[in-house]
């Protein structure tokens, strides 16, 4: 038996990461770029009450996690965020997610070697300040365009060599981001500790309106979102029934609780003369490195030499994560048929190689739009909640599709947990901003014409549309987009308060809700489709079984 693992002639991936290589994969995937620039952009859109902003994104993604931890340790495949949509309702809603999903992915890379390029501006011009839409923000130059081509390929490269090789340098790069980070949070909070920055200029100097806009755009949420790496390589771990729910459920967690007290330190260590002006106009000489800035205010220049070499290791961990996860989500929507067939190729190492390149080349393209983290973190954060979204609404779903399926982590509370999940991640999308949200459904509708253009050249084959099963993409797609229109977060037109949009949002949940629940696929359609999904799974395990 040879040490492939094989479906037919094509050799699959492969599963080769444990527990610790899961969690490690999950937190070093949170650790990315968030945390370098979360704290002071917390801070200017909600003052000292930014605290209670990390805790509630802190919560938001744990219900959705919670969602997930039970749907990945049902079926353990890579991917799975984007097949379990194909299970419940078909093709349709499977190619809608999926699509989404991609898009937030393959857009994660790019923003990463942006924010090692922007800290990198200390030691060489790869960015340039400039002001978009009103917002001081660093820009690539000609030499940080450069810079990231080199970056990106590096990342191809490195996944070329397979899951088992990144399993291992990130084991590494892990425990140094973690030093790191908690190391920053232990010099701040005993070199200064102002307390009279967390009344000074109030509380929540913006209200509860600038907390919520602070979970949204300032990187909180996005900070969290590495999460879901412990259910895309849920299809290459060892022992998927204990490993996904500890790995998805513990790094939300152990974020969590650091990125709070990395919040409290920040704010502490920051000399109370800087807030003369109020939050909102915070600023910092060479603000292109918040943290670092601070740490050179402080005296401490050996952490900011540290925090300016961590500038490079924790974005490009989370890029060659993402580049890694990026090439996975094709593989898995060419495995559903909603993605042309080429993409679910891979290598004799069980490397979807094309799905690695159309990552290289379109994260290339991405950095033109979008050539700053302050301009493309918005973005990619209600990508990817809405690309969540999906999975509550499945796991109801599946609830009474395959009632008998075994579920190792069930989730307590019946609907209540999905639901709340559901609604969470529609909030984060409309205080993301209708600024935000146009250029998303954008996107959404240009995967809409390339399905119709697969379906019209028979890229999909013969597999059906399912389009009734997926009816409520609609009316949840259309009705997040007027909202966030008539909103009053990032440029919409006001006429929607701040306290009437919850409610409404809220209805809105339960109404995308219900339909989805009402339309779901027969159970008879649903275990087909989880039939097909799950053979693969099932033809790779005997293989491993026959070569351990």
């Amino acid at each position: 038996m040879t040490t492939e693992e094989r479906i037919g002639d094509q050799p699959q991936l492969k599963r080769h990461v444990g527990l610790v290589g899961l969690l490690f994969a999950s937190v070093g995937s949170i650790i990315g770029s968030g945390w370098l620039f979360g704290a002071l952009n917390a801070s200017k859109a909600a003052g000292p009450a930014s605290m209670i902003s990390w805790a509630l994104g802190a919560v938001l993604i744990m219900l959705i996690a919670l969602v997930y931890a039970e749907l990945g340790t049902m079926y353990p495949l890579s991917g799975g965020v984007v097949r379990f949509p194909q299970m419940s309702y078909g093709t349709f809603a499977s190619f809608t997610s999926g699509w989404i999903t991609w898009v937030a992915v393959v857009t994660t890379a790019p923003i990463e070697v942006e924010a090692a390029l922007q800290y990198g501006t200390k030691y060489a011009p790869f960015t340039s300040a400039s002001t978009v839409n009103g917002t001081s923000v660093y820009t690539l130059t000609m030499l940080g365009y450069g810079a990231a081509v080199v970056l990106m390929a590096i990342f191809v490269v490195v996944n070329y060599y397979g899951v088992r090789w990144f399993a291992r340098i990130n084991n590494v790069l892990v425990w140094w981001k973690l030093a790191i980070i908690v190391l920053v949070i232990l010099a701040f909070f005993l070199t200064a500790f102002h307390g009279e920055n967390f009344t000074s200029q109030g509380f929540k100097p913006s209200g509860w309106h600038g907390v919520f806009t602070a979970i949204a755009t300032s990187g909180i949420v996005f900070s969290f979102l590495g999460f879901r790496q412990g259910i895309e390589l849920a299809g290459e771990t060892d022992n998927p029934r204990r490993n996904v729910p500890l790995s998805v459920v513990g790094s939300v967690l152990l974020t969590g609780v650091i990125y709070i007290a990395l919040q409290v330190a920040f704010i502490g260590s920051l000399d109370p003369k800087s807030l003369s002006d109020g939050w909102a106009d915070l600023s910092l000489k060479n603000d292109f490195g918040p943290l670092a800035a601070v740490a050179t205010l402080l005296g401490l220049t050996w952490l900011a030499v540290l925090l300016y070499i961590d500038a490079i290791v924790s974005p490009g961990d989370t890029g060659l994560i993402y580049t890694t996860i990026t090439a996975r989500i094709s593989f898995a929507m060419a495995r559903n048929g909603n993605a042309p067939e080429a993409l679910a190729r891979t290598t004799d190492r069980g490397v979807p190689f094309v799905g690695l390149i159309v990552a290289f080349v379109i994260g290339l393209v991405v950095l033109l739009p979008f050539p700053s983290w302050q301009q493309l973190v918005g973005f990619i954060t209600s990508a990817t909640v809405l690309s969540f979204s999906s999975g509550p609404l499945v796991q109801a779903a599946l609830r009474q599709q395959v009632p008998e399926q075994d579920r190792p982590f069930r989730l307590p509370g019946g609907h209540m947990i999905p639901l709340l999940a559901f609604w969470g991640s529609n909030l984060i999308v409309y205080w993301s901003g209708w600024i935000v949200v146009w250029k998303l459904m954008v996107a959404v509708l240009i995967g809409f014409v390339l399905l119709a253009i697969f379906m019209a050249t028979g890229q999909l084959g013969e597999r059906a549309l399912d389009l009734r099963s997926g009816l409520w993409v609609f009316p949840w797609l259309g009705g997040l987009t007027v909202i966030s229109y008539l909103g009053d977060y990032g440029e919409g037109r006001g006429v929607i308060g701040f306290g009437a949009a919850i409610p409404i949002i809220a209805a809105l949940s339960v109404l995308v809700y219900v339909m989805a629940f009402v339309f779901r696929l027969s159970p008879e359609q649903a275990k087909a489709y989880i039939e097909e999904s799950v053979d693969e799974a099932a033809v790779e395990d005997e293989e491993l079984d026959g070569t351990a």
